[in-house]
């Protein structure tokens, strides 16, 4: 990537971080069309095209394509689940966004998934939620990975 394409896509992080959707998404559009071939760039294209331009059908082709090709970068599942949430899509929102967490932590997409207020089945449905083997037995198999 050359040093121009490089500086707008820095250009389009700060303005979107700073709330300025459609000047961040012109800034990515032209990295895009100097020669930046990433795939993250690509993805905050088709965010920003769904938020700002209403094409999300398109933005969650385009994504779901990056996501195949790029499977360990932890950004493309944040921006797919917030595609597929714009859709309605909760439950594949909650997938995508649970698939990235496990790959990294990102404190965007668990305040995603908390707002939606969704939580794993208990370890024992037997049990309450609130029992303390249950609480327990969830800890130990999520840091386990098991969970």
């Amino acid at each position: 990537m050359d040093d121009l394409a490089k500086e707008l896509f820095q250009k389009g992080e700060e303005l979107l971080s700073r709330g300025e959707g459609l000047a961040a998404l012109a800034s990515f559009e032209k990295s895009l069309n100097i020669g930046n071939s990433d795939p993250l760039c690509r993805s905050y294209v088709a965010l920003l095209s769904a938020t700002e331009r209403g094409e999300l059908r398109r933005a969650i082709n385009i994504s779901e394509e990056l996501l195949k090709s790029s499977p360990a970068e932890p950004l493309l599942y944040l921006h797919l689940g917030k595609l597929y949430l714009l859709n309605g899509r909760k439950t594949e929102a909650v997938g995508i966004l649970r698939e990235g967490m496990a790959r990294r932590w990102m404190p965007e997409a668990e305040g995603l998934l908390e707002s939606m207020g969704l939580r794993k089945k208990p370890v024992f449905p037997f049990l309450s939620r609130g029992n303390r083997l249950n609480k327990f037995a969830g800890l130990l198999f999520s840091r386990l990975g098991l969970r």
